[in-house]
This record gives C-alpha cells, sequence and structure tokens, in this order.
C-alpha cells in the first residue's frame, strides 16, 4: 500500500486481526443497514448507524462538533485513539465516517481495506457479542471545512474551468434514467446531473475482493475524465455517502490537495427551483469544450 499517497490511512485484514484487542484500537463498523452487525462481525468491533449516530436528522445535516464528541465519548474514543472503520458494501459508510471526522480534526483514523467482505471472505473470527465499552472523553479541537462543499461553492464551480466535478453515482442516475437508488433518502424531483459533471462510479475504484485499485489504475480512471490534480475538485452522489468514498480515493490514496465531498449532493441540486440540470450520456471533458463554458 506504500504505492498511495497516504498509505497509512489503509490497514489489511491481517494488520486488524493483530490489534483489535490493542487498547489504544477501537474498531467499528459501519453498515448500510444496522441488521448486519449482529449477524457477527469483527469480534470487539462497535456499530455506528450512519443514518442516526452519524447525522443530525433535526437539521439534515452532519454531526457538529459537540454531537460527535458525545459519540466518540460513548464509544470509548479518545483524541488519540487509533480508530478502524470497515463495512459492507466495499466502505462506503466506513467512508462516510472516515470524511466526518476528518473534518473534526480525528487525526488517526484508518480503513480496513476490503472491508466487511474480506475479513469474512478469509474465514478470520466473527462474533455476535456486543461489546462492552468504557466511556472515554473526547474533545473535538479542530474543524476543517475546507472537506466539505456547499451549494453556493458548487455553483461557482459550475462555471468554472478551475473545477472538476465528480458524479459519484450510477450511470442510469447520472444520464437521468432514474431519479435516485430504490429505497434510497436521495429523492428528487428531476433526474439528470449538475452541469458539467464527470460520471465516476464510486465502485469503479474497487477490486472484485472489496479492496482499492492500486494508484495506478485509479489515476488513470480520473484523469482520462479530465480530473486532474490541478483542479479543485467536488464530488457529490444521492446525498453524499457514495461521494465520500471517491473523495476519500482521490484525496488520500491520490493526494490531490484540494477535495470537497458535497454533501447535500443530488438530493439537494435536483430539487431547487430555478437551476439547471443536465441528462443524458456523458459529454466530453469541460475542458476540450471550452466554447461552451458561458453558454452553461
Amino acid at each position: 500500500m506504500a504505492q498511495y499517497a497516504d498509505p497509512q490511512v489503509l490497514v489489511t485484514t491481517e494488520w486488524v486481526d493483530l490489534h483489535r484487542i490493542d487498547p489504544n484500537v477501537v474498531v467499528v463498523e459501519v453498515d448500510e443497514s444496522p441488521e448486519i452487525y449482529p449477524q457477527g462481525h469483527i469480534p470487539g468491533a462497535i456499530s455506528w448507524s450512519w443514518q442516526s449516530d452519524l447525522a443530525d436528522n433535526l437539521r439534515r445535516d452532519i454531526l457538529g462538533p459537540s454531537q460527535l464528541e458525545l459519540l466518540l465519548s460513548r464509544s470509548g474514543i479518545g483524541n488519540t485513539t487509533t480508530l478502524v472503520l470497515y463495512g459492507d458494501r466495499r466502505n462506503c459508510y466506513a467512508a462516510w465516517a472516515f470524511w466526518q471526522l476528518k473534518i473534526h480534526g480525528h487525526r488517526d483514523i484508518r480503513i480496513l481495506n476490503g472491508g466487511r467482505e474480506k475479513w469474512f471472505d478469509e474465514g478470520r473470527p466473527s462474533s455476535k457479542e456486543v461489546p462492552a465499552t468504557t466511556p472515554n472523553r473526547y474533545h473535538c479541537r479542530s474543524l476543517n471545512l475546507e472537506l466539505r462543499a456547499l451549494l453556493p461553492q458548487v455553483k461557482v464551480a459550475v462555471k468554472s474551468q478551475a473545477f472538476a466535478i465528480v458524479d459519484a453515482r450510477a450511470p442510469d442516475e447520472f444520464a437521468g434514467k432514474v431519479a435516485s437508488r430504490e429505497r434510497g433518502q436521495d429523492l428528487a424531483q428531476r433526474a439528470g446531473h449538475i452541469p458539467g459533471a464527470r460520471s465516476v462510479p464510486w465502485d469503479a475504484t474497487c477490486t472484485k475482493d472489496g479492496g482499492f485499485k492500486d494508484a495506478n489504475e485509479l489515476r488513470e480512471i480520473f484523469e482520462s475524465k479530465g480530473i486532474t490534480p490541478d483542479k479543485e475538485v467536488i464530488t457529490y452522489s444521492g446525498i453524499g455517502e457514495r461521494a465520500s468514498h471517491t473523495w476519500f480515493v482521490l484525496k488520500h490514496l491520490l493526494g490531490y490537495p484540494v477535495v470537497k465531498n458535497y454533501d447535500g449532493s443530488w438530493a439537494e441540486w435536483g430539487n431547487l427551483v430555478g437551476v439547471a440540470i443536465e441528462q443524458g450520456e456523458e459529454r466530453p471533458p469541460r475542458f476540450a469544450r471550452a466554447a461552451d463554458n458561458t453558454a452553461r
């Protein structure tokens, strides 16, 4: 994993097996459904729900500092804890947790490469027991909002060739054939994509075993779409969780200097009044159609 820009953010199944009983390591499973964790998990791992533990559903927002402090404190996590995240769906929701924790400045966060699928495919130990946690005291000491894109920034990005907008949804969502995923929370009145966005489905960055492709393959995927490190990159999906996986790849595995996740995503953009969308298959990269820039 030394090929990646920040190889320390990934750990192997072997590493987790050796360190899961380390008192300074906390392993957290974040799945698409809360029904998955009780079926069996890494022994000692606790569970977070991306829909409740990692969301403020009253404000429809990510967690604020005080909310995150409560979550980490009751999870037995301190400021110096090494936090290992993993889950199903190739770590999609683990990446969502990673992104939020980085916004709040937690230093040592890692993702289990291959996630839940790889752990079980290798026949490693599992448990159905929910471990007891000893509460800790966590203090948020910084807030890095540069990792998050809000609507005004995205509106600017649509009109500027200095930005690259990455749509991490499925091709049918991008083309406007469907407005959202089945059973998804990203319901929108319109189907399509943000003008000028490039289509890179989030799971195109993964191998068959659920891990991440090597750096050269990842670089080719994005650079072939005109998504290069000299641009400010904004990722989005339905509600930002798939886009956080793409954000992780660009920011930590490829080392792009400026990458923001637009977690308002299509659930926000697709419901706006008076804001344009595009439909249909992907067009040539933005730099190849500079003459159209003023018309969009």
